[in-house]
Formats: structure tokens, C-alpha cells, sequence
């Protein structure tokens, strides 16, 4: 008698999406590692009339918020990133099946733990991408920030995506 095969598609594992956050995770730290290696602060290297490379600290978070505070702020945003950390790894656990949502998640959680690791290593967040135009820059982040906003980017896609099928 032949065997009895399940005709539902295999649950995909949380694996390969940790996998990307850890891929995420090295790249960030690598070039931080890098501009670290190669600038003092405040160092910029023109690359075209719109883009430097720079070497900056934030203390603080997105857009330099609480930058300015008397350093509780290092322990606020750390415990934050951890907290995020854990909950994206139990919602990959339970979702790891949906790809886009999940490819969501890996990147923020690659990128939250990327600027983790830099606080608890350094006290600020390593920024190096300088973007500007007519003389305005915009606040300089790093890979780590890239993938977050990727991430989140995608969230939005996914929700929208999916309430287009509601219909």
C-alpha cells in the first residue's frame, strides 16, 4: 500500500529568516567596523555631489532624538531593541510561513540588534551614510537603520497586500 502524503505545502522553519537577520546583523557591524577603523569623528569623504561617507555618533535614536539626554537614554533604547527583539522572534516563529511578512521582520530584527550591539559596545549608534542636496543634509544612519526602514516599508506593503485580498 502506498504511503499517505500530505498534499499542504511544508511549514517553513524560522531558520532561513534568522539567518537574514544574522546576515543583516554582520554586514552592519562589519562597516561600522570599518568607518571606525578608517575616521575620527566628524571625518567625511566626498563620493558624489548628493552622498558622503562620514563618521557620526548618536546617542540618541532616530533623527538624533534624546541625543541631547543625560545618558539614560543608552539603557532606555537598548532595553527597547531587546524587547523588540524578542517579540519579532515570537511573531517569526509564528508566522515564519508568510514570506513577505516575515522577510519584514528579519530585517528589523537584524537592524535592531545591529544598533543594540553598538550601544552596549560604544555607549552611541555608528552612522556613516550622508545624504544632501542644496546644502541640507539629511541625518547620517548606518546598514542597520537601512534594514529597519526596509523592514518597515515592507510591513506596509504586506498589510496593504493583504487587505487587497480581503476584498
Amino acid at each position: 500500500m502506498p504511503a499517505i502524503r500530505s498534499i499542504a505545502p511544508p511549514r517553513a522553519g524560522i531558520w532561513p529568516w534568522l539567518a537574514l537577520a544574522a546576515l543583516i546583523l554582520v554586514l552592519d557591524q562589519i562597516t561600522k567596523t570599518l568607518i571606525l577603523g578608517a575616521y575620527k569623528l566628524g571625518d567625511a569623504t566626498y563620493v558624489t555631489g548628493f552622498f558622503n561617507i562620514v563618521r557620526a555618533h548618536n546617542t540618541g535614536a532616530a533623527f538624533s532624538f534624546l541625543a541631547d539626554a543625560a545618558g539614560w537614554q543608552r539603557w532606555f533604547f537598548t532595553a527597547i531593541g531587546v524587547a523588540a527583539a524578542v517579540f519579532i522572534v515570537w511573531m517569526l516563529r509564528s508566522h515564519a510561513g508568510q514570506k513577505l511578512f516575515s522577510f519584514s521582520l528579519a530585517c528589523i530584527l537584524g537592524g535592531a540588534i545591529g544598533n543594540v550591539v553598538d550601544r552596549m559596545m560604544h555607549g552611541y549608534v555608528v552612522d556613516f551614510l550622508d545624504f544632501h542636496l542644496g546644502g541640507r543634509h539629511f541625518p547620517a544612519f548606518n546598514l542597520a537603520d537601512s534594514a529597519i526602514t526596509l523592514g518597515a516599508i515592507c510591513l506596509i506593503l504586506d498589510e496593504l497586500l493583504r487587505m487587497r485580498a480581503r476584498r
